[in-house]
């Protein structure tokens, strides 16, 4: 019989496979195995607790927390009686959570530890729906509102095994199953609505275009209250696959290699991170090394152009190839784990230099594109006859068009039921089926999409052209020197940038040199290095037209980071905010 609900698959799965591994988590130094009838049993404990607290179907309930087993144990509970599951990110202010509290009227809140504790007492204080809080993994708190995910999983009480039976029984395939607020670069958050239906959908398509099993292993690193890990998360396990959490992202590179994941979703800065880390170590090698290691990159590049057609490989190249496998790729490859088959990537531009490099080493990047409004992926790259110049192939049974002003619209059986409390915003956004997703974008050939650049984000010169700050910015990446950066030019009468320098690369050619300083702030401030950079800039920017040319910079002591608010959650640039944190810098470069 056909899944149709979240929770019925969840339940099915752990009866199908008991005994087997369906998460992994660190405890202290080791990784510590979660069976499946553990999560089952946990999470009905947890599912007879949120019916012991009399909350009707429906409920819209939070989970508040960095990734954990906890995090997806109490996912499955609060679908089992019928809820409405509300992530909120973990590094989310009191403000926002206030915000997502009040809107959707919570009555209950999952918090993961003293991180989110302060607001959840706030939220508690403040709001006049929010009435108990359940702790991961907090300190003790003298309140009766507040319970113990622990203490609750070890009542063995069965009163209410007959009304949670009773909820799994009646519950729908169009149920709404959670409400995800979008991070947002630019206005109020907007809350959109999946149904259960949207998901057990993306699972059907997802089967006819990826392969992905009960040997495999993920880590799960981007958050879960992110759409993509969320419905990555769901997909392996209805795949029959074990996930590992990763409680601390910072230290993913670190556990690479003691997970050994088969497959990882991640986010282009991921891989930009990791290249400038090979690079930076390959630049150190003695001459005869790095000339073994650009051997290989050109080899691997050969070998892809025919790879990714599916073409017939030249011998000679086959066994270069191999050679190069041995001697380089391999070791690279080690950094991941060693294991991995593919990675799904999404979230913003991959530049295609980074994208042709690490398939050139044998690590499949799965890059497409996707969006809350749609259950994540409307495009992703196949596993043969793929093209790196475009955002991967568009889902089966989904349909795809552009509009007059070149916007990507997408109508299919993933597609949102709406903002939540937001029917303007909705009805905006959602005409006769169709999601307008705000991107400019292509169909280059039938059945390939391109996604170019937010609509928004487009920047008009106050001499009428119309140019993309993506583009020029995936073109200045390039850079070894810079980490970071953000194109400015809207009504302006030239383009200017601000750019966060990678400082690891800068002290490296500030020691040669013989640049003093005494703070990275002090180095941003070098003439110098101000030099250094323009010049690097100027190199790649004869790749690009003339009205695309960046003509004035300001180096930054500071990364855009997520804590000073310039990046979203999913680590794209928040243009506005940028623009107004570094007004007065900006207005220096007029």
């Amino acid at each position: 019989m056909e899944n149709k609900h979240i929770a019925h698959m969840l339940r099915k799965q752990a009866d199908k496979y008991t005994s087997r591994d369906v998460f992994r988590h660190k405890v202290g130094n080791d990784y510590k195995s979660i069976s499946w009838s553990q999560f089952k049993a946990e999470s009905e404990q947890l599912a007879k607790y949120i019916l012991q607290l009399g909350l009707g179907k429906q409920a819209n309930i939070g989970i508040y927390s960095q990734n954990r087993p906890h995090w997806t144990t109490s996912d499955l509970a609060i679908l089992s009686t019928g809820s409405v599951v509300v992530p909120i990110y973990p590094t989310a202010t009191f403000t926002q959570l206030e915000y997502i509290v009040i809107e959707t009227e919570m009555q209950l809140l999952f918090i993961g530890d003293n991180e989110q504790l302060d607001n959840a007492k706030q939220a508690l204080n403040n709001t006049s729906t929010l009435q108990h809080v359940i702790t991961f993994d907090c300190k003790k708190v003298d309140d009766d509102r507040f319970s113990r995910y622990e203490d609750i999983i070890k009542n063995q009480e069965d009163a209410f095994s007959e009304e949670l039976n009773n909820r799994l029984a009646t519950v729908k395939t169009d149920d709404l199953a959670t409400i995800i607020y979008t991070s947002g670069t630019t206005g109020e958050p907007k809350g959109a609505m999946l149904n259960h239906s949207h998901f057990m959908y993306a699972f059907k398509i997802h089967d006819k275009r990826l392969t992905l099993g009960e040997d495999d292993v993920s880590m799960a690193f981007l958050p879960l209250s992110h759409v993509f890990e969320r419905t990555w998360t769901y997909y392996l396990l209805h795949s029959g696959g074990i996930n590992v959490y990763n409680l601390n992202p910072k230290e993913v590179i670190n556990e690479l290699p003691k997970v050994k994941p088969t497959v990882m979703c991640v986010v282009p800065r991921f891989f930009e991170k990791t290249y400038d880390a090979i690079s930076l170590t390959a630049d150190q090698w003695p001459k005869a090394q790095k000339a073994v290691f650009n051997w290989a990159i050109k080899t691997g590049q050969k070998y892809i152009e025919y790879q990714k057609d599916g073409s017939s490989i030249p011998a000679g190249l086959k066994i270069k190839r191999n050679i190069a496998n041995a001697l380089v790729y391999k070791k690279i490859r080690q950094v991941f784990g060693g294991n991995i088959k593919y990675m799904p990537c999404a979230g913003s531009a991959l530049n295609n230099f980074l994208l042709r490099f690490f398939h050139s080493i044998g690590l499949f990047i799965c890059y497409g594109y996707g969006a809350t409004e749609t259950t994540a992926t409307v495009s992703c790259m196949p596993d043969s006859n793929y093209d790196f110049d475009y955002t991967g192939d568009i889902m089966p049974n989904i349909e795809v068009k552009i509009n007059d002003e070149n916007m990507i619209l997408v109508k299919g059986e993933t597609v949102f039921s709406g903002y939540y409390k937001k029917p303007e915003e909705t009805a905006e956004v959602l005409i006769d089926g169709w999601y307008y997703t705000g991107d400019q974008g292509s169909i280059p050939e039938p059945g390939k999409l391109h996604m170019t650049e937010r609509i928004k984000d487009i920047i008009k010169t106050s001499t009428g052209k119309y140019i993309s700050p993506q583009k020029i910015e995936l073109q200045l990446s390039k850079s070894d020197l810079i980490e970071q950066l953000c194109v400015i030019g809207d009504n302006r009468k030239y383009l200017s940038a601000l750019i966060v320098p990678s400082f690891d690369v800068l002290k490296k050619l500030a020691a040669k040199q013989g640049i003093n300083y005494t703070s990275d702030a002090d180095l941003a401030k070098h003439p110098a290095v101000h030099t250094l950079i323009q010049e690097s800039i100027e190199i790649l920017q004869t790749e690009l037209p003339k009205h695309e040319h960046v003509i004035k910079i300001s180096i930054l002591p500071e990364a855009f980071s997520i804590d000073n608010t310039m990046l979203t959650n999913s680590l794209k640039v928040r243009r506005k905010q940028v623009n107004i944190a570094y007004k007065e810098i900006i207005e220096a470069m007029y």
